[in-house]
């Protein structure tokens, strides 16, 4: 069985639970980056025995959130060395708008995945884009990049829909299938 990490910056607490829901589904470890931007040594261990990286971030004006940019500068020093080569990445995003330039989001985990020398894994999902689709279906924000979900402002993280979770856990799941396929 591979070894996943999910590493995220959660502002309100809604990017923690789509966090959660991707651990479930990849029995990953979580690697909070905490409200300063910082990662505990324990998590850079945790990040460094990986066979997989899911990373997650809030989408906060069109990209990651400082505090993930923070721990994403820090990451140049396993860069430096090509110490997560060839690790399988992932990644997710939450936004209080339907688009919210998620994909900018996403867009940025993979080029700093690409940068690790890392291998990136969508979603594999089908998108929930017909005429019968309900909002509560899994991946009917429609990414093939990585999971997205969708809260409004005033929501809070309890109230987050169960097939955004469920887009999330299907992207740790697979995740984990992929790396342990690399793995041997």
């Amino acid at each position: 069985m591979a070894k996943v990490a999910v590493v995220f910056h959660s502002g309100y607490g809604h990017t923690q639970r789509m966090a959660q829901s991707v651990a479930d589904g990849a029995g990953a470890e979580l690697v909070a980056i905490d409200a300063d931007g910082n990662v505990s040594d324990g998590g850079w261990a945790t990040l460094h025995a990986a066979d997989a990286i899911i990373m997650g971030s809030p989408t906060y004006m069109g990209s990651v959130s400082w505090q993930f940019k923070k721990f994403a500068d820090a990451s140049s020093k396993p860069w430096f060395s090509l110490a997560w080569k060839d690790k399988v990445f992932a990644g997710f995003t939450n936004s209080a708008t339907m688009n919210g330039d998620k994909h900018s989001t996403l867009h940025y985990l993979f080029t700093l995945a690409m940068q690790q020398g890392g291998i990136w894994a969508g979603t594999a999902l089908m998108p929930a884009n017909s005429k019968a689709a309900q909002r509560n279906d899994v991946n009917y924000v429609g990414s093939f990049a990585g999971a997205m979900a969708q809260s409004p402002s005033d929501a809070s993280a309890a109230e987050m829909l169960p097939g955004d979770l469920e887009t999330a856990r299907l992207l740790g799941q697979r995740v984990a299938e992929v790396a342990a396929k690399f793995r041997g």
